[in-house]
């Protein structure tokens, strides 16, 4: 089980290797969703931290919808954190009637890739309006994994479509499940959906995977909602 941990600042990347971690995603501004980060903090991490480093690349809060000048922007800071040696970056992006955004995607994929970084598809997928047809184009378009809630505030309240989409995923792309993961909640995720990768801020969740205790299975609670509203949604936990 790889677990991935979102952290704000150096510090928090620093405090998740020394925890733990297998990977860090880096970001910044958890308050709206999280953003790209700052490029000294990029630079510091793809020297220091000694785990793999997947880089946030979001120019702002809110919607997935993004102008050309903020999808330059995108491309732009994908060849910085190339140039830098992280590992991987973290992109996505939708068009107006909440479906992905392939000519975008494709051309930011093609770039990560053709750099050599592995690239995860964040969760504008669970702002889509079908997410299997969703998870479908991002597998065509060659992601190497999709950070999901299945479609919902939480991973644990999109556990059932987390299953599913693992399913549907096969070998083809990574199904990563984040959102609302805690040290209570995070081996039931596991267990129920097969998950081989979890993200998540809080850090006890790497004690919670690697040390399970005996919980009640039936106490598993399955609800499925509306996809969160793109304009309020918060893209990470």
């Amino acid at each position: 089980m790889l677990i991935e941990i979102c952290c704000p600042s150096i510090e928090a990347a620093t405090a998740a290797q020394n925890s733990g971690a297998d990977r860090i995603e880096l970001c910044a501004e958890l308050d709206i969703g999280g953003i790209t980060p700052a490029h000294e903090d990029i630079m510091f991490a793809a020297g220091e931290i000694k785990i793999p480093v997947n880089v946030l690349i979001r120019p702002r809060g809110g919607s997935f919808v993004f102008s050309e000048k903020e999808h330059r922007r995108i491309m732009e800071d994908i060849e910085f954190c190339a140039k830098n040696g992280v590992n991987g970056v973290v992109i996505g992006a939708l068009t107006a009637d909440r479906k992905i955004d392939k000519a975008r995607s494709r051309e930011m994929i093609n770039l990560a890739h053709n750099a050599g970084l592995s690239v995860t598809y964040h969760r504008a997928i669970d702002c889509t309006k079908d997410i299997f047809k969703a998870l479908a184009d991002i597998m065509e378009l060659g992601a190497d994994r999709v950070l999901t809630s299945g479609g919902c505030e939480s991973a644990f309240e999109g556990i059932s479509t987390l299953s599913e989409m693992v399913q549907l995923a096969a070998d083809r792309i990574i199904i990563l499940a984040g959102a609302g993961i805690t040290a209570d909640n995070a081996q039931q995720i596991v267990e129920h959906t097969r998950v081989t990768e979890i993200h998540g801020s809080r850090k006890e969740i790497i004690s919670a995977i690697r040390n399970p205790q005996p919980h009640c299975q039936d106490a598993l609670y399955f609800r499925t909602l509306e996809p969160p509203n793109p304009k309020t949604f918060q893209h990470h936990d």
